[in-house]
């Protein structure tokens, strides 16, 4: 019996000992993480600070961007006043040119009017002071009448700017802007160049000559 039990142990003994494997086998260490690399070449242009240098070329181009503008408001500013000034010398001229056209809308008339207004005066001048007597009552009349429709002409016509003068009533001096000169004569008792005769008096329409005063002025040298 002893022996028996000997024997079973010897040959327990000998058998190879089997060991079980788990299912799954545990993880002894940390998986290494994986990374990943391109082959693609860098962009051109490109390195290494340019990161740093594309704020500066922003501000750069935004700055001459703000330059630019400025100067095209200064440009839209400058065209503007001249519009501006343009139009304004335009109204002046324009109002300008209205009221000379309103003020010489007359002159043709006018030229054609002051040779009534001569006649007139010639009527007046031809009557003798000496013959204007209470012995010619009907010639007195006729000549007050002349007289007064004269005037009254003569005012009318300066109320619409024509007016009528007599350089040799002041003794005005030789003008050749608005006087004529018909003759000259030597007067030791007038000052040289002044206008001792009318022949035909003068016309100012608006301050503008319309027709010159025909006169006789002295001449002593």
């Amino acid at each position: 019996m002893l022996q028996r039990t000997l024997l079973r142990a010897s040959r327990q003994a000998a058998r190879p000992v089997q060991r079980i494997q788990p299912a799954f086998a545990p993880i002894t260490r940390a998986t290494p993480a994986v990374r990943w690399y391109s082959d693609a070449a860098p962009p051109e242009g490109k390195k290494d600070g340019e990161a740093a240098e594309a704020p500066k070329d922003a501000a750069a181009q935004l700055k001459e961007q703000l330059e630019k503008k400025d100067k095209e408001v200064i440009e839209l500013k400058d065209k503007y006043l001249r519009s501006v000034a343009d139009y304004r010398n335009l109204q002046e001229r324009t109002k300008r040119e209205i009221q000379a056209a309103k003020d010489f809308a007359l002159q043709r008339f006018a030229r054609d009017l002051v040779e009534s207004v001569d006649n007139l005066d010639r009527a007046l001048t031809t009557v003798e002071p000496a013959k204007l007597t209470s012995e010619n009552p009907d010639l007195v009349t006729l000549h007050d009448g002349l007289k007064m429709t004269d005037s009254i002409l003569i005012s009318t016509l300066k109320k619409h700017g024509l007016e009528r003068f007599d350089p040799s009533v002041e003794s005005e001096k030789f003008n050749p802007n608005v006087h004529e000169a018909v003759f000259q004569t030597p007067m030791p008792d007038k000052e040289d160049g002044v206008c001792f005769h009318t022949q035909q008096k003068g016309f100012l329409l608006n301050g503008r000559v319309l027709r010159a005063a025909k006169v006789g002025v002295v001449k002593n040298s």
